[in-house]
């Protein structure tokens, strides 16, 4: 996202085509997350993870060596589903490395990976892109792909898929999972509809210089690590708060934004608070899904991942509806009423785990 400006210009298309491209590639996540984990199911997880980190080493250099938008477009939609694949398999991965008991300590690592990329990668694609141009950031993307790709073929034991004891739920319920999946949907979908404008509401609401806006987000990432941390002590000792608790945070520092966005100290601190929210939403209900999947994992997380773009991709636009009806004002208020839907959904997920066994 770093790279929009210097990507429009080098390639001679419109910021608004090129912003395309994070579109393009949140749908495709969507719509062949599922389908792709059902036929690979019966591949060993190491042959397939190294395939997929391989397709997006060659992908993401064919990327930096684009000669026009479509090539660009292409080269990115074969590098959205290695993703795909790659997040809907990775946690289960994970999992069957280590006792069950550890499951949540074992999703929040890989969920820390995540953030820690994040918070990472954005400025220092950036700065590469501002310093030698947007295709040397992606080449240095696929040289660090490279030596995932190396590191996973050394040290990962091989793994049979479906055979390990995460393969599935441990206690499968049906009505919970599509609960943890809607509750999903409506928490991104809410962060989102008031995430993608910050850069317009810390300058325009809050009164923050723009230069204030890269600090901002540099917390919001470390928020985002602190939330992953925090959450993954308390999967496997309190997996209920963990699972409410972040829906609580994140709705609250959304209607506390919408209240009090005219300060700025305020906005610095409430948008940390939404990016703690959100980092223990998305590791507490994958964890969550590995628990209450109705049939195998690997298809549950598909869908979960999927629904996590649904609301990445749903976000942008109910805020762009909010922005042309009410203003930018009401982009937080619009977006915690969502997170307050995901929150009944939540509880009422959580209420029906009381007449199972706790998980």
């Amino acid at each position: 996202m770093g790279l929009l400006p210097q990507l429009s210009a080098g390639l001679r298309v419109s910021l608004s085509a090129v912003g395309l491209l994070v579109t393009i590639y949140a749908l495709v996540v969507v719509a062949v997350s599922a389908p792709l984990t059902h036929l690979t199911r019966g591949i060993p997880r190491r042959p397939l993870l190294a395939g997929l980190l391989g397709t997006f080493v060659l992908a993401t250099l064919a990327a930096s060596a684009a000669p026009s938008y479509g090539w660009l477009i292409a080269a990115r939609v074969v590098i959205a589903l290695a993703q795909a694949l790659f997040w809907s398999i990775v946690a289960v991965v994970a999992v069957d490395l280590f006792p069950s008991r550890a499951r949540g300590r074992a999703v929040a690592g890989v969920f820390a990976g995540s953030s820690i990329g994040l918070i990472l990668g954005v400025p220092a694609g950036t700065w590469i892109g501002q310093l030698a141009g947007w295709r040397l950031a992606f080449v240095g993307l696929s040289g660090l792909g490279l030596l995932d790709l190396a590191a996973l073929a050394a040290l990962l034991p091989p793994m049979r898929s479906g055979e390990g004891h995460a393969a599935t739920g441990t206690h499968p319920d049906r009505r919970r999972y599509l609960l943890t999946v809607l509750t999903t949907i409506l928490c991104v979908s809410g962060s989102f509809t008031a995430y993608t404008y910050v850069t317009a509401f810390v300058t325009r609401v809050s009164g923050l210089p723009l230069r204030a806006v890269a600090p901002i987000l540099l917390l919001v990432g470390v928020a985002d690590a602190v939330g992953t941390v925090g959450i993954g002590f308390l999967l496997d000792r309190r997996p209920t708060l963990a699972r409410v608790g972040p829906v609580v945070v994140l709705a609250a520092a959304l209607f506390a934004l919408f209240a009090f966005g005219s300060s700025g100290t305020a906005t610095i601190v409430l948008e940390a608070c939404a990016g703690i929210g959100l980092s223990g939403v998305a590791i507490a209900l994958q964890s969550h899904v590995l628990v209450v999947a109705p049939r195998r994992t690997d298809i549950a997380s598909a869908w979960y991942s999927a629904s996590f773009n649904v609301g990445i991709a749903g976000g942008p636009l109910v805020g762009a509806l909010v922005l042309s009806t009410l203003g930018l004002r009401f982009t937080p208020l619009v977006g915690g009423a969502l997170a307050l839907l995901g929150l009944a959904a939540v509880v009422m997920e959580s209420r029906s785990g009381r007449r199972a066994p706790a998980g």
